[in-house]
């Protein structure tokens, strides 16, 4: 297996350049190039799940002086989440992106973003930590513009400096750290902090990277730039933004950094509750009103980030386990809801909710996706959606927060509302006349919704069959950061 780790991120890097070579003589090869990494990486993160815990030394060097990739129950739960999604995106893509010029351009960039997310996930050392983060962030920069319509130029110029600040400010952390601890290793670094560096540095340090990679999750009040995003990016970019990147890039980072390497202290829990509660709520009332389809979805990522953000932020067993469970749950129906969203602008021209109306008549296959995904992520039983929310709910009860479990109750009630709005307006009633002749969308991109529909369900009910081995798991790497520093050095 350690020979084979480094192909998460060689595989997709090395096919974004050779995708651009072989396009020049193939012309419309690039999907399908693209198409076979996804699902090569989705069998390696399947055939290796589970597997014991260990680290590989890049080019024979080991840590702390070489880089290392690391090969953990925690990395292991986001590899699969971002391979599970990436194949349902691209089996979307493929017809959706017919209607775009420069495809081969589009899927070079979708592969370099995968290659960064994964980099990020894998890595353990700080310096390729924020290289991957920028191979990630400046893929989608691009993607977000890739319509260059005037709308999208200015979503991905806002994105573009926000994510430019954020990152400058995730680098000054960083040089911190190493100026005091003299090494970059995750590890290594961590040892060195437990064994006493000063404190005021320390929380210093601890805010810088709450702000940048706060930026890089849109968590309230650094989310200024994810509403205009989202909703200008082609659907399966939106799809990706919303269920991996913001995951990946942002919690995913706040976890592995303030739990395993920093070593998570009272104040910053409180923070982290205080700003997950505070973009459930700002998040929710800001979808409530919303027209635009792909905005309100924009929205709700804010708020349903603030739930993953609170159960990780709680610090207890049942609530970083809810956090972790919301996560992964996130990630398949609001990337399905952004699909399904797209579907729907895709046959009709319009993602506007007022103008939609009786498409389950029409396209009943998107349709029963969407209805799926809503009921999810509304937290209705039993779907997958339902039982995070549960969990994460009897973990602030647990620990005595009840104002704050009351409120993670009031907005799952707000969500629910906002989404029986949704499918008021868009999947029944009347349908308008100008839809008279439309049709269901192609078949792939049928069966990319249809795979994570069936997750929407399967993820709760099926929980006690892969629960222990991959939530539990991943959680325990949190709640004990010994366990990562047994096997991360040699």
């Amino acid at each position: 297996m350690e020979n084979w780790l480094p192909i998460f991120v060689l595989a997709p890097l090395g096919m974004a350049f050779i995708n651009l070579l072989l396009t020049k003589v193939f012309r419309h090869i690039s999907s399908y190039l693209t198409l076979s990494v996804v699902i090569f990486l989705l069998w390696l993160s399947l055939r290796f799940l589970g597997h014991e815990s260990f680290f590989y030394a890049v080019g024979g060097w080991p840590p702390p002086l070489g880089i290392s990739l690391v090969w953990d129950p925690l990395s292991q739960l986001l590899i699969l989440i971002v391979s599970i999604i990436t194949l349902a995106v691209t089996l979307f893509a493929l017809p959706y992106m017919q209607q775009y010029t420069a495809q081969n351009k589009f899927y070079s960039l979708y592969l370099l973003m995968i290659a960064g997310m994964n980099g990020v996930i894998l890595t353990g050392d700080f310096f390729n930590l924020f290289v991957f983060l920028e191979i990630a962030s400046i893929a989608s920069y691009a993607l977000v513009a890739f319509g260059v319509e005037a709308e999208e130029l200015e979503a991905s110029f806002k994105y573009l400096v926000l994510g430019g600040v954020s990152s400058s400010i995730i680098l000054l952390g960083i040089a911190l750290l190493y100026s005091v601890t003299g090494t970059l290793n995750m590890a290594d670094m961590s040892n060195v902090i437990h064994q006493g560096i000063s404190k005021n540095l320390l929380f210093f340090t601890f805010a810088l990277f709450l702000m940048g990679f706060g930026l890089k999750s849109a968590m309230v009040p650094f989310h200024a730039w994810l509403p205009d995003a989202h909703p200008s990016a082609p659907a399966p970019i939106s799809a990706m933004l919303s269920g991996l990147i913001i995951k990946a890039l942002g919690i995913y980072c706040v976890a592995r950094i303030f739990f395993v390497i920093m070593g998570i202290v009272p104040i910053i829990r409180t923070v982290l509750l205080v700003l997950g509660g505070l973009s459930m709520v700002v998040g929710v009332f800001l979808a409530v009103g919303q027209w635009d389809f792909k905005r309100l979805l924009a929205y709700h990522s804010i708020s349903q980030m603030g739930y993953v953000m609170v159960g990780i932020g709680l610090a207890t067993p049942l609530g970083i386990l809810g956090g972790l469970f919301h996560l992964l749950n996130h990630a398949v129906f609001k990337s399905l809801l952004f699909l399904c969203s797209g579907a729907f602008e895709y046959t009709t021209g319009t993602r506007q909710l007022k103008q939609l109306g009786g498409l389950m008549k029409k396209m009943p296959w998107t349709g029963t996706s969407c209805s799926i995904a809503a009921l999810s992520i509304s937290g209705v039983p039993p779907f997958n959606g339902f039982w995070s929310k549960l969990v994460i709910i009897i973990a602030l009860f647990q620990a005595k927060f009840y104002f704050l479990g009351a409120v993670t109750v009031f907005v799952s009630f707000m969500t629910l509302i906002s989404f029986v709005k949704v499918q008021k307006y868009s999947l029944f009633g009347s349908l308008p006349k100008r839809l008279q002749d439309i049709k269901e969308v192609p078949a792939l991109m049928i069966t990319g919704m249809v795979i994570l529909a069936i997750l929407c369900i399967g993820l709760g009910v099926l929980y006690p069959f892969y629960g222990p081995a991959v939530l539990e798991s991943a959680r325990n790497i949190l709640l004990d950061p010994n366990n990562y520093l047994r096997y991360a050095l040699p």
